[in-house]
């Protein structure tokens, strides 16, 4: 089934949410320094989407999977006291990338069902047992339809306002090595009918050495309707060229109702290196927007403080909480990259 003929539309992700899906991580090949780091770091996030008060959790139920007992185990001992705020799932999944291996949520007035989608590794790159059918068992989970779209996609890719506005990317969606044979046109087509949307925006290309292809929610985020948020770049930023054409494509831009952007601008990280000196897509625009928190990825770079406070300007109804995200990024993401919202009924 396709939400958009059903009247079904993935709503943005401010919109109130039920829970957040996320994983533990556990395939030790897959982070290169070591499964501590990460560990400790979504540990922050989660608790930080928690958000637990004097009288208890003020955020949202985070539903995190664990491939074993050991791993919920070590989960809880992280955790402490945001553990009360999570519900625990025995699952089998690659590693904790449930944006794009995770189904997407959509709504029609106080229905849900979730778009499922055919996964091949980002193009055939990064292969991981169980990632091909995590998408389904969430649905089920979460106890609604699953709905198979008959194409491949992930959830990282693409960034909605809730009003029939989607963003991508060209790079990721028409390289071919995702959907051979698909042209824009095409691709346009399947995402409005998949997402319930009227309009795609297509941005150009992503940052340097990103594994996803150039993924939307490492260069451009709704947060608001008509307004967008993007990177300017800083210092020797290795994508200044890319970013600043991001820039230029959003102001061009207009939204499914013909609203031109109004496009607000954060400082990048500038150049960020990984312990033996490769560029990493370090971005702040993979921030996580939580029922009372958002959560920014931050990199040990000078112009952290600068974007976090720049992020909360956006969220004056939210707090906005900047965690450590390096450990993170070794593996190849970000928070949000962990995170799938499920949105209120």
């Amino acid at each position: 089934m396709r939400a958009k003929e059903h009247g079904f539309r993935q709503p943005a992700e401010w919109s109130r949410h039920t829970a957040v899906w996320t994983a533990w991580p556990h395939l030790a090949d897959e982070w290169a320094e070591g499964l501590d780091g990460p560990r400790a770091s979504l540990a922050q996030m989660i608790t930080a989407i928690v958000d637990r008060g004097p009288s208890g959790p003020r955020g949202e139920r985070v539903e995190l999977l664990c491939a074993s007992a050991a791993l919920e185990a070590d989960a809880r001992a992280h955790l402490g006291a945001a553990a009360g705020g999570v519900r625990f799932h025995r699952a089998h999944y690659g590693d904790v990338w449930l944006r794009d291996t995770g189904p997407i949520f959509v709504t029609r007035g106080h229905e849900r069902a979730a778009a499922c989608f055919h996964w091949n590794g980002w193009g055939g790159k990064y292969l991981m047992p169980g990632d091909a059918s995590v998408s389904t068992w969430v649905a089920g989970a979460a106890g609604v339809p699953a709905w198979d779209q008959g194409f491949v996609l992930e959830g990282g890719a693409v960034e909605v306002d809730g009003e029939g506005t989607v963003m991508t990317t060209k790079q990721c969606l028409l390289g071919g090595a995702r959907n051979p044979g698909v042209d824009q046109a095409a691709a346009t087509k399947l995402l409005e009918d998949a997402l319930g949307a009227d309009h795609v925006i297509w941005l150009d290309r992503g940052l340097e050495n990103d594994h996803t292809d150039g993924h939307i929610d490492t260069l451009a985020r709704f947060v608001a309707p008509g307004v967008a948020v993007a990177m300017a770049p800083t210092g020797d930023d290795p994508n200044r060229e890319a970013l600043d054409g991001i820039i230029a494509d959003l102001r061009a831009a207009k939204d499914a109702r013909g609203r031109a952007l109004e496009v607000v601008t954060v400082p990048s990280p500038g150049l960020v290196q990984d312990a033996t000196g490769a560029i990493m897509p370090a971005s702040y625009m993979n921030f996580y927007i939580g029922n009372s928190t958002v959560v920014v990825p931050t990199y040990r770079a000078a112009s952290d403080d600068a974007a976090v406070a720049a992020i909360a300007a956006l969220f004056p109804d939210r707090r906005t909480v900047g965690v450590d995200c390096y450990p993170i990024l070794v593996g190849g993401g970000g928070f949000h990259c962990t995170t799938q919202q499920e949105p209120a009924p």
